[in-house]
């Protein structure tokens, strides 16, 4: 299974390092020095690159700043701005925390109430600043933005294919006056 853990954004300095948009909880993990990261170039691109072997990590004011192997000036980092980078998880790698999950494993399951009636299906995770939220679709076909903190989605349950949402009027289930139309 690959998983996006980042994307390249500006350039930092002279040396090709450019600044990462973390998408991981284990950035030090992932973009130690000498790991080989897969590359998804945004569309439209011509990069040139498959996989990218991290040559320099950093942290620059909560920014993290990597240079890679394959580049060691501006222009070229500043030619890679967008790219996805990703890894292939295996079977081992399994967050260890029981509250912490992959994107992948959100994606599908079955949403329900407090009542465990079914209100809809995760169909993403976004990432957030405050923190993230699922992207549901309810069973009307609207889709919802639910922030994924423990106050609105108490239960988790990636081996039985459900989340429960404490819902309210116009979080996934609509306002009355919303449903009357």
């Amino acid at each position: 299974m690959d998983v996006v853990v980042g994307r390249i954004g500006k350039p930092h300095g002279i040396r090709g390092e450019v600044t990462v948009e973390v998408r991981t909880d284990e950035p030090d993990a992932r973009f130690a020095v000498g790991s080989t990261i897969d590359v998804v170039p945004p569309k439209g691109s011509t990069a040139p690159w498959r996989t990218l072997t991290v040559r320099t990590a950093r942290w620059h004011q909560s920014v993290l700043l990597l240079g890679f192997e394959e580049w060691a000036d501006r222009n070229t980092a500043e030619s890679a701005r967008g790219i996805l980078l990703q890894v292939t998880l295996t079977e081992e790698d399994v967050p260890t925390d029981p509250d912490e999950f992959y994107d992948h494993q959100l994606a599908g399951l079955e949403v329900r109430n407090l009542d465990g009636e079914v209100i809809g299906e995760v169909s993403n995770l976004v990432p957030g600043a405050a923190q993230d939220l699922l992207r549901v679709r309810a069973t009307d076909g609207r889709d919802t933005l639910v922030p994924f903190v423990r106050a609105l989605v108490p239960e988790v349950d990636v081996a039985g294919g459900f989340v429960v949402v404490a819902d309210r009027p116009g979080l996934v289930a609509p306002f009355p006056d919303d449903a009357e139309d």
